[in-house]
């Protein structure tokens, strides 16, 4: 059997007419559009397959069209970034353009703790097509904040890109120092935050587009806070409902109604939660790459109630949401 290739791709709302960019990323037309989906805007926010061969993400993404949305974001996430080669990243990029190009705004995840590498994989992104980089600070190898501005400045001086910070991934913050200073750019398009509400207010009061990066906060952050909108995960599962509560107003019911949810998918590291739900819904085959594993039967238990409480029409995929059992999973060790 040959090696699984496991691709997560994050499409991150955008704000209302009344929201104004840093910069408005331009959509060009790819090679060969899907012609089913020419028409198509996704409000989904992160969408992962597994599959013995490099796979068509066309089925899942048609799950979340709707033809009135202005844009969408698409990467390959952060946290699978190291159970891929650049090779995949580009091969899932230019793929994606090739499907949805012409309809959505393609944002490849081409962040690295190597400038150098950073830079030759958004070469190669913008290459295949993509519109705009997503950029990560540098992990593991930690650099100081001059270090930062500099990583940072390199990238920016290419295309369009948004930061991404995630402490809790990279192990270091981006401080607001660091995002004012790179804000002169003019290639700036935003960032995806993750610290905070507070940290979201601080930059949205100075024009800076910002998209919350924490699910349980993406309410408060959009009509409180300023935000642009979220990149999420719940919306992979409940993309309607994510839309409803970035775009309608204020719907404190339906955050509360969601958050059980998004504490279920965050139970453990992200996206151990999201590929499991994901499998039991029948959307992906229930392949897992070491050293992720899927959640253990009773947190599958629970999520079949939580698609019960919530409502199976609001889910992606027409299949019944299936409990599993553990045999069901197949654990790839080499690939």
């Amino acid at each position: 059997m040959m090696n699984p290739i496991k691709i997560l791709w994050s499409l991150a709302f955008n704000a209302t007419s009344e929201s104004k960019p840093h910069i408005q990323i331009p959509i060009t037309p790819p090679p060969s559009p899907s012609s089913d989906l020419k028409h198509k805007k996704s409000v989904s926010i992160r969408t992962e397959v597994a599959s013995a061969n490099p796979p068509s993400p066309r089925p899942v993404a048609a799950n979340r069209a709707q033809p009135s949305e202005p844009t969408v974001v698409t990467k390959v996430d952060t946290e699978i970034q190291g159970l891929m080669s650049w090779d995949e990243h580009i091969m899932l990029i230019g793929h994606t353009v090739n499907c949805f190009g012409g309809s959505i705004k393609v944002i490849g995840d081409t962040g690295s703790n190597s400038t150098r590498e950073a830079i030759h994989a958004s070469e190669q992104g913008f290459a295949v097509g993509m519109h705009a980089a997503l950029h990560i600070n540098p992990y593991y190898g930690k650099t100081s904040i001059e270090g930062l501005i500099s990583h940072f400045n390199c990238v920016l001086s290419m295309s369009p890109t948004i930061i991404y910070n995630v402490p809790g991934r990279t192990g270091q913050d981006i401080p607001p120092y660091v995002i004012q200073t790179i804000a002169e750019s003019a290639n700036l398009a935003g960032v995806k935050e993750c610290v905070g509400n507070d940290r979201v207010e601080h930059y949205t009061k100075q024009g800076i587009v910002i998209w919350s990066g924490n699910d349980d906060q993406c309410h408060d952050a959009r009509w409180n806070h300023g935000a642009t909108g979220v990149i999420s995960v719940t919306s992979n599962l409940v993309p309607g409902l994510m839309r409803e509560l970035m775009f309608e107003g204020k719907n404190p019911s339906l955050n509360a109604k969601l958050l059980p949810l998004m504490d279920w998918l965050f139970c453990e590291p992200n996206p151990i939660g999201l590929n499991t739900a994901l499998a039991q819904l029948g959307v992906v085959r229930p392949v897992f790459k070491l050293p992720y594993v899927p959640l253990p039967k009773a947190k599958r238990e629970e999520f079949v109630k939580l698609v019960e409480q919530i409502g199976r029409e609001h889910f992606v995929s027409v299949k019944d949401v299936q409990v599993l059992d553990d045999d069901d999973f197949i654990l790839v060790i080499r690939y």
